[in-house]
């Protein structure tokens, strides 16, 4: 299923935003913000990370809050997911990804956030 390009929702704070695989950060340590599955996917799979969702959050049968599950980090608190499920959940609540390629000292960053735009709390 071809994904439907939609555009970063509401006002951003963040430096950059990225909207193809072919985009990366212009200096390291950038706060960047995007809502391409590519670019979610390319991340998370260059740092071994895997979708999942934290169990006991699920509403009617679709998953709840959302993470990823990074090799060494106590993933054992989450339930792995389908990358199918992971994007239908993100896209129905309109969410953007928050996250850096690099750390400012230029290491890979594992940072990584959803925000949803359209809650005053988020």
């Amino acid at each position: 299923m071809a994904q439907e390009k939609r555009p970063v929702q509401g006002e951003h704070k963040y430096e950059q935003e990225i909207t193809s695989t072919e985009e990366h950060e212009e200096r390291p340590g950038r706060s960047l913000v995007t809502t391409d599955h590519d670019v979610i996917r390319r991340w998370a799979e260059e740092r071994d990370a895997r979708p999942a969702t934290v169990p006991g959050t699920e509403h009617e049968g679709r998953p709840g809050v959302l993470r990823f599950d990074f090799p060494g980090y106590g993933g054992g608190d989450l339930q792995e997911i389908s990358w199918e499920d992971w994007f239908r959940t993100f896209d129905e609540r309109k969410l953007n990804f928050i996250y850096q390629e690099h750390k400012k000292d230029g290491q890979q960053s594992n940072f990584f956030r959803l925000e949803n735009p359209e809650r005053e709390d988020a």
